[in-house]
């Protein structure tokens, strides 16, 4: 089994835009993440410890700007917390063991695919194509992909 966490290498790794989402809080802004319009089959992991975070086959387009999913791939992995800044009330969602920043998640998604819309900036992912998961150790998640 793999082990997930945060080390200083993988901090000191990040460009300074992911270093401020994921380490300070931060929000990219709409429309310039780098997986916005990525339609590729495969999975999105935590960028700083690379636990698997969300599958391609739950992502959809919401309009919001960001990168949006249905459900976690590994609900384990993602945490979630109340978050009360810039004014506003809203579930703040974090990996669960490099605690990283990822967005936040809203009741208005899809209702037939659960109802929620996982608002997750691309600055704290990193994609894994489908072509590359077994050889990057994410071979049991091959099942969740669609081709």
């Amino acid at each position: 089994m793999t082990e997930y966490k945060k080390t200083e290498e993988a901090v000191a790794a990040l460009t300074p835009e992911q270093y401020r989402v994921t380490q300070e809080d931060g929000t990219e802004r709409a429309g310039t993440g780098p997986y916005l319009h990525n339609k590729e089959p495969g999975i999105y992991v935590d960028v700083v410890s690379g636990e698997p975070l969300f599958a391609s086959s739950d992502k959809y387009e919401s309009g919001c700007g960001w990168p949006s999913f249905t459900k976690p791939i590994e609900p384990a992995n993602v945490a979630s917390r109340r978050d009360t800044s810039h004014g506003m009330v809203r579930t703040e969602v974090r990996s669960q063991h490099a605690d990283s920043h990822l967005g936040h998640v809203f009741p208005d998604g899809p209702p037939d695919r659960g109802g929620l819309r996982y608002c997750i900036n691309g600055a704290s992912l990193r994609f894994v194509h489908v072509d590359d998961m077994e050889a990057e150790g994410y071979g049991d998640y091959m099942g969740q992909v669609e081709r």
